[in-house]
């Protein structure tokens, strides 16, 4: 049973690659092919060499009797409904955890081809840096597969962002793209379905590459929804109302429990200024935070990142923003709403790295946009200058 779910996976992420030959080059298609093959490298090695949440998910599910099922399924959120999620293949099929892990790195690849088709369509240019193409070489990114292959809510949620941007960018068309990727995040984690409303609720507002009543309509539904779920969210969070000083109060308790002694790769950020703990969760671990190979890894990364992203910012970020498509717009909306909230709560480099992915592709995706609109304006003033 479990060797056939298995080739099913694989065959799976090979066959869901061919959906977008009408949409993709040949090329395009044989880098995904690539990138699917590299993803699964990172599937094995978490299964051979990680031992955390993710066996407990498994394990767990394998336990569950069906009335717990249908609980942890209509009532719960979180790690419980993860449980549920993973009764059918676990308990029912009866598969192995390295089956599962495959599984997951299937949903989490489907979300990654997402994100490539988004950056394909909407990045006409792309750009060189260190004589290296940025795409699709940003995509080949560790941490991008890294955490987005294990059993959990990490690879479920990646899933679910990269879902309801693809379906943003034809909202009617492909409105089971939004549902499904907001109500599955919902059941994961409610409060990332907040900040996708929030984000593209925002993005709407202020664009002007849409019509007035479309901004109105779409900003409307965003905030509506995300004012109805908020109790929610507040309850998962366990905050008990909706103010500053219970947002304060609920970021200092998770500074505390985060970066206790007992946390490994803890790091205090209590007593950091706000520009350091927004620096801490978007680029480290650096060179300075090594305690392991993964650590090395990560750290060469985010150097890059970083080094792109100041290069970004030395080149008019602002008009580069309003002249990226909503799609886009909306991405680092995202971006800077998860940093905002996470970098104040999370002292903990491991959990900062595992969070960040889920924004991750966004950050990838405007510097990719940023490097391409900086080529057309130079090719633009080439032109004229050659008239």
């Amino acid at each position: 049973m479990d060797i056939l779910f298995c080739i099913l996976f694989v065959a799976l992420g090979f066959l869901f690659i061919n959906r977008f030959k009408d949409k993709l080059s040949a090329g395009d298609i044989k880098t995904l092919r690539k990138l699917f093959l590299y993803h699964l490298i990172f599937a094995v090695y978490y299964y051979f060499f990680v031992f955390g949440d993710s066996i407990g998910h498994w394990k767990q599910a394998k336990l569950m009797n069906h009335e717990d099922f249908i609980y942890s399924l209509t009532e719960e959120q979180g790690t419980y409904f993860i449980h549920a999620f993973n009764y059918l293949p676990a308990n029912v099929l009866g598969l192995s955890y390295f089956t599962g892990t495959l599984m997951y790195s299937l949903i989490g690849f489907i979300g990654l081809v997402y994100f490539y088709v988004i950056a394909e369509t909407f990045v006409p240019y792309n750009s060189k840096f260190k004589n290296y193409y940025l795409f699709p070489g940003l995509f080949f990114l560790p941490n991008l597969h890294f955490w987005s292959c294990a059993v959990g809510k990490d690879t479920l949620l990646f899933f679910c962002i990269a879902v309801f941007m693809y379906g943003v960018i034809k909202p009617i068309q492909r409105m089971p793209f939004l549902i499904l990727g907001l109500g599955l995040a919902y059941f994961v984690r409610p409060h990332m379905t907040l900040f996708m409303l929030l984000a593209y609720g925002m993005a709407y507002f202020l664009t002007s590459k849409v019509s007035v009543f479309q901004r109105v309509v779409f900003f409307a539904m965003m905030i509506g929804v995300s004012v109805t779920i908020l109790p929610s969210v507040m309850e998962f969070a366990k905050i008990e109302e909706a103010s500053v000083e219970s947002f304060d109060e609920f970021s200092d308790y998770k500074s505390g429990v985060l970066s206790r002694e007992h946390v490994g790769s803890a790091i205090n950020i209590s007593s950091y200024p706000f520009p350091l703990k927004v620096f801490t969760f978007l680029y480290r671990p650096l060179f300075f935070d090594i305690n392991g190979i993964p650590a090395v890894l990560a750290s060469f990364e985010n150097l890059l990142l970083l080094l792109l992203t100041i290069k970004v910012l030395r080149n008019n970020p602002v008009l580069v923003y309003r002249k990226a498509p909503l799609v886009i717009q909306g991405m680092l909306w995202f971006l800077v709403i998860g940093t905002l909230a996470f970098s104040q709560s999370l002292g903990n480099v491991g959990i900062m790295i595992r969070m960040r992915n889920m924004f991750l592709p966004g950050l990838i995706i405007f510097l990719l946009w940023s490097f391409s609109y900086q080529k057309q304006i130079m090719m633009e003033r080439k032109a004229s200058l050659n008239q």
